[in-house]
Order: C-alpha cells, then structure tokens, then sequence
C-alpha cells in the first residue's frame, strides 16, 4: 500500500468518431476508434460521452479495453433513433465511471458502433 494517496494531476480528454458499422464484440475484428491511450503512471477515466453528429437508428456504441494484447468489450451504450433536425438533438449519453483506470501506455480505449451512424465519443478524465 503506497504511504501517500495518489490524486488526478493532468486533465485529459481524449475522443474519437466511429462511423463504420462492426457488429463484432470481440473488439479485434472489424473497425474500431482509438478514443484514449492511458499516461505511463496510469489514467483514471471518470466519464464516456456519446454524442451523435447525425440522425441516427436504434443501436449499440460499444467501448472496449486492451493493454495491447488482449481486448476485451466493457460496456454498451444504447444510442435510441433519433431524427435530427432544428428541433430535434442528436442522441447523447453519458456513463461514469468510479473504478475505471488505464495502468501506463499500453492500455487504451476504444470504440466502435453498430450501426454506419457518425457518433462522436469522448472519454473526460485525468492522469495519475
């Protein structure tokens, strides 16, 4: 156990747009997004944005972690239809996290969408 508590030093954001539909959940095949790399002393990522830059159909954001090895799928965002107009937003949504944490450089998130839907995600943190 480290003698002195460890506190988020460097504000990050890190972000990304996933466009390409992949109906894969095994985060290898098919297309995925890069949205953030964790710093070498670790990244604690605290909330994903999802905002869509279009209409959109009922489907799935899913956000998966790798530490350059092996990736795994760790969530799934519902993205509702929504027809986007001067009256209308694009679907956005929010998760926070409480435990998530990328160790050093080697891991990162990413991403990807069920549907050829643009979706801009966002991953709001800070380095440790």
């Amino acid at each position: 156990m480290a003698s002195n508590p460890v506190f988020a030093v460097t504000p990050r954001i890190g972000f990304g747009q996933v466009s390409t539909a992949n109906t894969n959940y095994d985060g290898v095949t098919g297309t995925y997004v890069d949205i953030i790399t964790g710093a070498s002393t670790g990244t604690r990522i605290a909330e994903i944005v999802i905002q869509a830059t279009a209409t959109t159909t009922a489907g799935m954001v899913r956000l998966f972690i790798t530490d350059g090895t092996t990736t795994r799928m760790f969530d799934e965002v519902s993205v509702a239809a929504a027809t986007v107009s001067a009256s209308v937003k694009g679907a956005r949504l929010s998760t926070t996290y409480n435990n998530l944490i990328l160790p050093n450089q080697n891991w990162r998130i990413r991403a990807s969408t069920h549907n050829a839907v643009a979706i801009n995600v966002f991953a709001l943190g800070a380095d440790l």
